[in-house]
């Protein structure tokens, strides 16, 4: 192995490397180029740095918040749960203090324990969130790990020794820090730090109405459910979202020369849904939304970008016909009358279709698509006419302090069953599927979405409860001899920490809709 290994699969399920081996097993290393080993390197990463904040100011608590920038966002707060913004001195002392526990080589111990005396151990450490989630589990054992006698929960694998991390950074970032691990692509570097300012602020936002509420954890909401106020999350979850929708369309109606919405988000992040949704604030604002779809400007089969595997490549910028969108947009704009094209899949060659659109001074064309917010889309075409949105599951609630609920698990459980319900796809295909989609996401979503006027946060409280009744069933279907059983596997085990909530309270214009089922648009 060119670098070295971090956990493995053992019988397609992921475990440590000091996992034990008593009877015959089918095992297979993974390293930093798979998700799951840099999910086990970034989780011991997190326990050394929660090690040494403990050590350094034992008033203090590490909150892990989310992915953003090429890294992981993290803050402190003290005794009376109020963010502790961190100085320069701050940073110096805790990155030392990391350093010295990793050069210390200390063991990082795994107990397997009574679920009562972990949580006895959580409740003296003051870690209010695990101890909620172990209350929830309704186990009779847990496995706890433990540096130098200090103990923390994680859903999934560590690394046996504080020495195995070798390669990580942490910077002062807002008023907390970043933690970088290498990158998948080259584990030998680190990735650069970029600014995604306007992703940082909607997380910001949306962790701000967490407090409020007062559910930031799957524990707190575990604790909500069990009061009877799962109604009530899924009303405020759903209002605070139409709230900001609304106050998207007012600000695209408030700018006299915004003729053009481009609405662009990573798959399953519900783009469809918004685009409906948006186009409706906008009528109540007086304006009169009129879509185009960009898959009607594929170019012909023949001309389609391939793959290195030799596939088309239909999710490259330069499968869109470019010349012919912009002249088009522009005649819009313009006035003039323009017949549409239409994209025949089955022959796969463009058609003109019978669809004429054409604008007056109150319309607003809403697009939305993969490519919506690179600039290489719309080159031709003013900016001044243009409003950019970018819409996606920014996953703001998370297991307990230290395990965030990645983005791309609650998009990948979206799709699960989007693909089960309307495409006849098991999940062992979707699951197949991913890592391709990631990677065209990587390539032509994150690197322009910094480039959106405004950020949506489509991810709601209580969509992973009511997902959950949809998704467990697919998920379990997925045989154990396959490759993709490891995730299906991984997914179920961090659901089995959520209650399931019933999706009768879902209004039919929920953008979860788009995914459950029983929505009142038409897709």
């Amino acid at each position: 192995m060119p670098f070295a290994p971090i956990c493995a699969k053992v019988n397609n399920r992921i475990s440590s490397l000091d996992y034990k081996v008593f009877s015959t097993k089918e095992i297979e290393f993974l390293d930093l180029t798979s998700p799951s080993g840099q999910r086990t390197y970034l989780r011991t990463l997190i326990f050394i740095l929660t090690k040494a904040v403990n050590d350094l100011f034992p008033e203090k608590k590490v909150t892990v918040c989310n992915a953003v920038s090429n890294g992981f966002f993290c803050y402190i707060k003290d005794d009376k749960k109020d963010r502790t913004p961190l100085i320069d001195q701050d940073i110096e002392r805790i990155k030392s203090r990391v350093s010295e526990i990793i050069a210390a080589d200390m063991k990082i111990k795994q107990h397997a324990m009574r679920t009562e005396k972990a949580i006895k151990i959580f409740k003296e450490q003051d870690m209010d969130s695990k101890v909620k989630l172990l209350n929830f589990t309704g186990r009779m054992f847990s496995t706890v790990y433990e540096i130098d006698g200090y103990y923390n929960y994680f859903y999934g694998s560590v690394l046996p020794r504080t020495s195995m991390v070798t390669l990580y950074a942490i910077d002062k970032s807002y008023d907390g820090l970043l933690l970088r691990i290498p990158s998948r692509k080259n584990p030998a570097e680190l990735p650069p730090i970029i600014k995604d300012i306007k992703l940082h602020e909607t997380f910001y936002e949306s962790r701000l109405w967490q407090e409020i509420i007062g559910i930031q954890t799957i524990g707190d909401f575990n604790t909500a459910v069990e009061e009877g106020l799962s109604t009530d999350v899924i009303i405020v979850s759903e209002a605070l979202q139409e709230k900001k929708i609304a106050k998207i369309a007012e600000t695209i109606a408030a700018q006299k020369d915004t003729k053009i919405v481009l609405i662009a988000g990573p798959s399953s992040s519900g783009k469809t849904s918004t685009c409906k949704r948006v186009s409706i604030q906008l009528l109540t604002c007086g304006k009169k939304p009129l879509q185009i779809s960009l898959d009607d400007y594929f170019v012909d089969r023949e001309r389609t970008p391939l793959q290195p595997n030799g596939d088309y490549d239909y999710e490259s910028i330069y499968a869109l016909n470019l010349e012919l969108f912009n002249r088009n947009l522009n005649e819009l704009l313009e006035g003039k009358a323009v017949r549409l094209p239409r994209y025949n899949f089955i022959k796969g060659a463009s058609e003109m279709s019978d669809t004429i659109l054409q604008m007056n001074e109150d319309n607003v064309l809403v697009i939305e698509g993969l490519h919506a917010l690179n600039p290489m889309l719309t080159q031709q075409i003013d900016d001044k006419h243009i409003f950019r949105l970018y819409a996606s599951a920014l996953t703001s609630i998370s297991l307990d302090e230290h395990n965030y609920i990645p983005t791309s698990d609650n998009r990948l459980l979206r799709r699960i069953i989007r693909d089960a319900r309307t495409r006849g796809c098991d999940a062992r295909e979707t699951i197949r599927r991913w890592p391709s989609v990631r990677e065209g996401e990587d390539k032509w979503i994150f690197p322009y979405q910094d480039n959106a006027d405004a950020v949506l946060n489509t991810a709601m409280l209580f969509e992973l409860a009511v997902i959950k009744n949809h998704v467990e069933p697919v998920l379990e279907r997925v045989p154990e001899n396959c490759p993709e059983y490891s995730e299906a596997y991984r997914l179920l085990k961090f659901l089995k920490y959520i209650p399931k909530v019933p999706e009768m309270d879902i209004p039919g214009t929920s953008l979860l809709r788009e995914f459950l089922g029983g929505s009142s648009f038409n897709y």
